[in-house]
């Protein structure tokens, strides 16, 4: 599922707040992002049109939950990165962070530890 970059800065509020109204995640968003009521309302309806989240009647407004897990999102997300710029490999991407950012201390033992439970 493609969602543009405006729609996971939704989608992040409604993964932290689910079942928000339309004016929740636009008050959520107001010191981010200058975005009117009416483009958070057109992007609730276009994440709704995709799938990625579902909306219930509460008298005269419309709450909206997240249909789509942030792990599952993060997880499609990653596999697409990695398949478009690494062609599919995980240690180039690791290469890559290590040399254009360096890894700390704790990084390291962290990738040690995945590394040591993927042996297992």
């Amino acid at each position: 599922m493609q969602i543009t970059d405006a729609e996971l800065d939704v989608m992040r509020v409604l993964w932290a707040s689910p079942g928000a109204s339309a004016a929740q995640v636009h008050t959520a968003l107001e010191g981010q992002k200058d975005w009117s009521r009416q483009t958070v309302k057109t992007l609730l309806t276009r994440l709704c049109e995709k799938g990625a989240v579902t909306t219930e009647a509460d008298g005269r407004k419309f709450l909206y939950t997240a249909n789509l897990s942030q792990s599952d999102y993060e997880t499609g997300a990653a596999k697409t990165f990695v398949d478009k710029v690494f062609s599919g490999r995980a240690a180039p991407l690791v290469a890559h962070l290590a040399d254009s950012r360096g890894l700390t201390e704790d990084d390291i033992a962290e990738l040690e530890s995945l590394i040591e439970r993927l042996k297992s």
